[in-house]
């Protein structure tokens, strides 16, 4: 392996999880964790400092970089979604990372201020199954996580997370002898718990209750290897702090992976290196490894399960039956299913409706399933896309307290409001975007919608942003990105958003920084 790095930071192999809170988990979302930005998938950052329906409406939002990197696709796929850590506290400052998998085994960190490559890592885990295939196309196919609480987040008034990046990075002086402002906070539990001892407890805090802030700092980062295994380092100069850990068999295509409350989760699909397909729970402190098989079946979509409040784990697949499942977390022990047999196409979505967690997942019919998570033996409502079956949703609530699902289908974004009907929740039409080729899974921030185009061989990606309450088109990159996106996605926050194409190039379109 060969590596380039700055101190406080270090990635290994094809998948890489920060252990440490998110900075801004349960106070606006400012860090973009994991697949779908949050447990629950919902791909939806509360609230931002620039970005917002009304400023949308002005000029200002733009193209503001992008870098292309050494990676070889493989089949058609090239980068994952970057995972975020905003105003990280290093030997240099702060700074404000995105952190990317290439395709071909390549680990990228990227200053997203300055737009420049931090450090890039390249992993071999020993040789691959094969040439790989549409299904199995080897490499890194589990993009990259942070330790993520499975508390519902919640939003604040005013600026979210610590206000994002909306002006310069300021410090302050505390009293005589305590330090600066920031390390007085967190002796004060302001920024939630303090940093654990035990290399064993790395996560916890961010997962039992979203902490965030600067009340813990990453201490240990964890790497899933194409050789299946979790490795433990430093986070300071990627030494080992313990043996690496079994956890998947070599060549799995594991997909969604995540931490929280101290375990780690993947699902494995397309049956990729004769490894079962199902859902795989190592607890980091025993080392334990529990499995739950999916049988006929495979998990469908890519970000993997989401997770209820309470840890309870919400997966759906495609072919077999049952084909929705809720599993305990860590056990992995099947708690309660939809027996019906239909297929589903993409990973649940979980959130709150009026006191109530319901979970959705969009079915190959082009369905819109809903259900109650006290019992999931049978759905609440089902609503019929017009533009095909859904590959992706996201989910959200207006400042009016109407909750959406968006959802990307085979040619457009379907979005539908939650409402109450006939004595329980329904789903009604809201709008539909304009036609887009191969549209992925929108991500909302602060009310607006950005839906991403994904183009195909012939068509370049297009991004668009919409207004949240109306689909209106208020902004598109035009011919800005030059390549298609399969296999990857938006992530964003702190007034930028981010994607990675096919053809090795990351793109960064937003408000500009002050700096």
């Amino acid at each position: 392996m060969w590596r380039l790095t700055t101190p406080f930071i270090v990635s290994i192999g094809s998948a890489l999880v920060w252990a440490g809170p998110a900075a801004a988990q349960g106070r606006g979302g400012a860090d973009w964790t994991t697949a779908g930005n949050d447990a629950q998938r919902s791909s939806w950052v509360r609230s931002d400092p620039k970005i917002s329906r009304d400023s949308m409406q002005k000029p200002g939002f733009q193209f503001l970089w992008k870098i292309k990197f050494e990676n070889e696709a493989r089949q058609l796929n090239g980068l994952t979604p970057a995972v975020l850590l905003d105003r990280y506290i290093g030997h240099r400052g702060f700074r404000s990372l995105a952190f990317i998998g290439g395709s071909s085994d390549n680990v990228y960190a990227v200053d997203t201020d300055l737009g420049r490559i931090e450090w890039q890592n390249h992993y071999s885990a020993g040789p691959a199954a094969g040439p790989g295939s549409l299904d199995c196309p080897g490499g890194t196919t589990t993009g990259l996580t942070r330790p993520t609480g499975t508390a519902l987040p919640v939003a604040i008034g005013g600026r979210g997370g610590f206000g994002g990046r909306g002006g310069p990075a300021k410090s302050g002086v505390g009293e005589p002898g305590e330090g600066a402002v920031q390390l007085v906070e967190v002796g004060q539990g302001r920024g939630g718990r303090s940093a654990p001892g035990a290399p064993g407890d790395a996560g916890r805090g961010a997962a039992r209750g979203g902490g965030g802030g600067f009340g813990r700092m990453p201490s240990l980062a964890y790497a899933l290897t194409s050789d299946g295994r979790l490795q433990a380092v430093y986070v300071s100069n990627g030494a080992d702090s313990e043996e690496p850990m079994k956890f998947l068999p070599a060549n799995a295509n594991a997909q969604g992976l995540i931490v929280a409350d101290n375990v780690a989760y993947a699902a494995t699909v397309n049956g990729c290196g004769g490894v079962a397909n199902g859902v795989w729970a190592l607890d980091l402190a025993s080392k334990e490894v529990a499995t739950w098989k999916s049988g006929a079946g495979s998990p469908a979509g890519s970000a993997g399960p989401a997770f209820g409040p309470d840890g309870t784990l919400y997966v759906a697949t495609a072919g077999g039956e049952p084909s929705l499942v809720a599993l305990e977390p860590k056990t992995l022990k099947q708690k309660d299913s939809y027996p019906t047999g239909s297929d589903f196409a993409s990973s649940p979505v979980v959130f709150d409706y009026k006191g109530k967690i319901l979970v959705a997942a969009g079915a190959k019919d082009g369905s819109i399933r809903l259900f109650d998570s006290a019992s999931i033996k049978s759905a609440l409502a089902s609503s019929m896309s017009q533009n095909g079956p859904p590959s992706g949703l996201a989910s959200w609530q207006d400042a009016a307290g109407t909750r959406w699902i968006l959802a990307a289908a085979a040619t457009a974004v379907d979005a539908w409001k939650v409402v109450d009907e006939n004595g329980g929740p329904s789903l009604r039409r809201g709008w539909v975007s304009r036609d887009m080729v191969a549209p992925l899974a929108p991500l909302i921030l602060n009310g607006v919608v950005f839906a991403l185009a994904g183009g195909d061989a012939h068509s370049h990606a297009v991004l668009y942003a919409l207004d949240g309450g109306t689909g209106k088109e208020v902004w598109n990159s035009g011919n800005t990105i030059g390549s298609f996106v399969h296999g990857g996605g938006l992530s964003g926050g702190s007034s930028q958003l981010y994607l990675g194409t096919y053809d090795g190039t990351l793109y960064a379109f937003g408000f500009p920084i002050e700096h």
